[in-house]
């Protein structure tokens, strides 16, 4: 072992080094630090479930069923786009995002503003991808703390997205056709 007590240190901190000034070398600013700290509100959070869970005696199910992974995977999508893009929400994307445009169908293009944390909480708030392991999470540790309302949550959002698709799909048959209006 080494000085630092671990094997390979020193080639860490050097591969470290490259990553950091490879991003500072690049053409736009990226918030590592913010980053971070997104993963680590996300780590805090999900051991606290966990520690939560063990305390009250909670375990986990054996296995998901397919309708309950179907309802979540279903409820995260339209949660996760409901919060990132929707234009009833961008007040609770504001303080991070800039409006830019709309981008049809009751959502909106935002960009995001300032630098570190509240950078990376913007780019966190609008993309859709990025908050669905933070709401995945949260509602499978709903099914798990309280699977009743979460089910009539994944419920909810399910049906807003069908509805959502039905809607689209209307429109763009009404367009095939040449209806307008």
């Amino acid at each position: 072992m080494n000085q630092a007590g671990w094997i390979g240190y020193p080639s860490q901190v050097r591969t470290l080094e490259q990553v950091r000034r490879q991003y500072e070398n690049g053409k736009e600013e990226r918030p590592l630090q913010g980053y971070l700290g997104a993963l680590s509100v996300y780590g805090g959070v999900t051991g606290a479930l966990a520690l939560t869970g063990r305390l009250l005696g909670k375990r986990m199910p054996e296995r998901f069923s397919f309708g309950d992974t179907a309802l979540l995977s279903i409820a995260t999508h339209k949660a996760s786009r409901l919060i990132a893009k929707d234009a009833v929400t961008s007040p609770l994307r504001a303080p991070f995002t800039r409006y830019e445009e709309p981008a049809g169908d009751g959502e909106l293009n935002e960009s995001v503003r300032g630098h570190g944390v509240r950078h990376a909480v913007g780019e966190l708030l609008t993309c859709p991808f990025c908050l669905a392991i933070w709401i995945a999470t949260g509602l499978t540790a709903g099914m798990v703390f309280a699977p009743r309302i979460t089910r009539l949550a994944t419920t909810v959002l399910t049906s807003v997205a069908a509805a959502d698709a039905l809607q689209l799909g209307y429109d763009a048959l009404k367009k095939a056709s040449g209806e307008t209006g």
